[in-house]
């Protein structure tokens, strides 16, 4: 790989090869070799690492994501984060990965091109024209510096104004059209999960990089079709588009459902599986969630559904050119995704879809992650229905209707989208004692501290503020909320969380069996981001994908990644603990009660404990740490 190594507080720069086989084996080697397990998430020698996998420019679509690892200040240890399609032109610059360390006296943007490196001083804008946050100042930039996005058919990777506020900051990336002077359509994609952006802006003052140039394949062996269908036929008997168009068919469109993509698959999927108003759905009887998930699906999913797959069929791919999969599917201007408009729909109590888009807006413009900022808005909207906080200690000018069983869809869903927004905009602002609290600690240090400042009402309500959240628990004060399932292995003990490292799937198993396939899953899923693929390949990539490295690169992959992050995770003393929250506890043994199980019933406290330690056990034993 070649390397470009920042050093911020001398404003220097060098550039190197370094044998790795991808930009996560590179993060931890480096995190492994300076130490960081010592050093706090924000601390300016803590660093940050962004590149690309080895297979970029090649005729096989989906190997152009752009991969951070970082120390999160959620977990406290090691995350990786990913965006779509920027690494095609990130490409251009001949630089295979950039590591960041120190910090700016000021702002700066750090524009890397083919003829070299330039870090300028630029402070953010977050109003320009007729943009808002992260999109302004892509604009910006676009505008500013029209000749170097021009010449080097550049891209841009900034942050918004969360990550100056708050522990939840996100990356942006919205590819642009440099001679048009405009967004392109539908191409735009977040590096979320963990707070990137945060570690970016308050552990080095790096609010944006810009980066392309001539440079294309690194190797010759991606560009050759005849190599690559040889490798096709001898694992699947097939040629690679064929092989590529089966195993991607429901991010395209799946004509069996009538619908394609994340948000139009999974309503009609996993239908009464679905976690409502903040998990409180896992306590409620199966026919009582039907009636829930056919409201969904006519107020929420069909709206979607019907423009966009029966009038405009407005779909893109993420600026990963020649991606047919193309599973951006856009609304009238806003590209949709399950997750986020699930986060800012049915999840905080708002089965609307036309009430999600604005609010979904506007979580991409302040650049935050829009799955924690479901979960902080679901905890916060029940903890006023319990009685544990007043609307107005978090700056909001209502109550917000959080049960599900006095809920009115088309009434409600609209007093709580509003009430949402207030919500996000103090958040980041800090408009109140409470909301700036969590804004500065997250969840699990501030579901202590509110327990503290409102004891009184704590002992009166009977509930905890962590009793009403769902997270998993990494050391004394790292934490990370579940993708947006209701999957036990989402919160299981698994040493990276928040992606799909482990076992996702709505089921229930003994701990060892459900162990051994999350840690399956996770070191597949550690060996794609690596590799900087998008995961709606991997049924055809994850076959063939050590073929590939061994004779494109003449590395095999590394396939002791997730044993490396675990051991960092141990050093770090951010290794999973036990559940604290009541409601992540019952998010397992509702589950195992829906399909049935007899073995574990978890009629107390003690049956929780045996499962974790014997899941946690598994998977240290297989690893060898612990």
């Amino acid at each position: 790989m070649k390397v470009l190594r920042l050093d911020l507080d001398g404003n220097s720069w060098t550039i190197e090869d370094v044998k790795a086989q991808g930009p996560v084996s590179l993060g931890v080697t480096i995190h492994r070799e300076l130490a960081t397990w010592n050093l706090d998430p924000l601390d300016p020698k803590t660093p940050f690492i962004i590149g690309m996998g080895p297979f970029v420019g090649g005729k096989m679509p989906g190997f152009h994501r752009l991969i951070v690892t970082f120390k999160s200040p959620m977990t406290k240890t090691l995350h990786v984060a990913a965006l779509g399609g920027a690494a095609y032109k990130f490409m251009g610059s001949g630089i295979d990965a950039i590591v960041i360390t120190g910090k700016a006296q000021s702002p700066v943007v750090i524009f890397v091109s083919s003829d070299g490196v330039d870090i300028k001083t630029i402070k953010p804008v977050f109003n320009y024209g007729n943009y808002e946050g992260a999109y302004a100042f892509t604009k910006y930039l676009l505008d500013t510096y029209r000749d170097f996005f021009i010449k080097y058919n550049a891209r841009a990777v900034v942050v918004g104004p969360a990550a100056f506020s708050t522990y939840n900051g996100a990356l942006v990336s919205i590819d642009v059209n440099p001679l048009k002077g405009d967004f392109r359509p539908g191409a735009e994609d977040f590096a979320a999960r963990g707070g990137p952006g945060t570690a970016l802006v308050r552990g080095h003052n790096v609010v944006g990089i810009v980066a392309g140039g001539s440079h294309r394949a690194r190797y010759s062996k991606v560009v050759d079709m005849d190599f690559i269908n040889k490798l096709m036929v001898e694992s699947f008997k097939k040629p690679f588009t064929q092989v590529m168009q089966e195993k991607t068919i429901k991010y395209r469109f799946d004509p069996g459902m009538g619908t394609g993509g994340t948000f139009g698959v999974n309503y009609p999927h996993y239908r009464e599986l679905l976690p409502l108003f903040g998990y409180k759905s896992i306590y409620l009887p199966r026919e009582e969630r039907i009636k829930h998930v056919e409201a969904i699906l006519r107020l929420f999913w069909k709206p979607f559904n019907d423009e966009v797959f029966g009038k405009s069929k407005t779909w893109y791919n993420c600026g990963d050119f020649g991606c047919s999969v193309v599973c951006k599917k856009v609304w009238r201007g806003k590209k949709v995704d399950y997750e986020p408009f699930h986060a800012m729909g049915p999840f905080i109590g708002n089965y609307i879809f036309e009430e999600a888009v604005p609010l979904v807006d506007l979580i991409d413009k302040l650049g935050l992650d829009a799955i924690e900022m479901g979960h902080v808005t679901a905890w916060i909207f029940d903890a006023i229905e319990h009685g544990l906080l007043q609307p107005s200690e978090v700056g909001l000018s209502d109550k917000p209707i959080f049960d599900p069983l006095r809920f009115n869809p088309e009434v409600d869903s609209r007093r709580n989208a509003r009430l949402a927004r207030e919500l996000i905009k103090g958040f980041v602002e800090g408009s109140t004692e409470v909301l700036k609290l969590i804004a500065e600690n997250g969840i699990r240090v501030s579901a202590r501290k509110l327990d503290d400042m409102f004891h009184d009402r704590v002992l009166k309500v009977g509930k905890s503020f962590r009793d009403l959240v769902v997270y998993a628990a990494y050391g004394s004060n790292g934490y990370m909320t579940p993708n947006l399932y209701w999957a036990p292995g989402m919160v299981a003990p698994m040493y990276v969380l928040g992606r799909y490292w482990t076992n996702y799937t709505p089921t229930f198993m003994g701990p060892e069996d459900f162990a051994k396939s999350s840690l399956d899953r996770a070191m597949a899923e550690a060996l794609i981001d690596d590799a900087g693929l998008c995961r709606f390949h991997r049924g055809w990539a994850e076959p063939v994908l050590e073929k590939l490295y061994v004779e494109i690169t003449g590395m095999g992959p590394n396939k002791d990644l997730y044993r490396e992050i675990a051991e960092y995770s141990i050093k770090a003393n951010a290794q999973p603990t036990p559940w604290e929250s009541e409601r992540a506890r019952d998010l397992v043994s509702t589950m195992a009660r829906e399909v049935g199980s007899k073995e574990w019933s978890f009629e107390d406290y003690e049956d929780y404990v045996e499962w974790w330690r014997r899941f946690k056990g598994f998977v240290d034993a297989k690893l060898g740490v612990g």
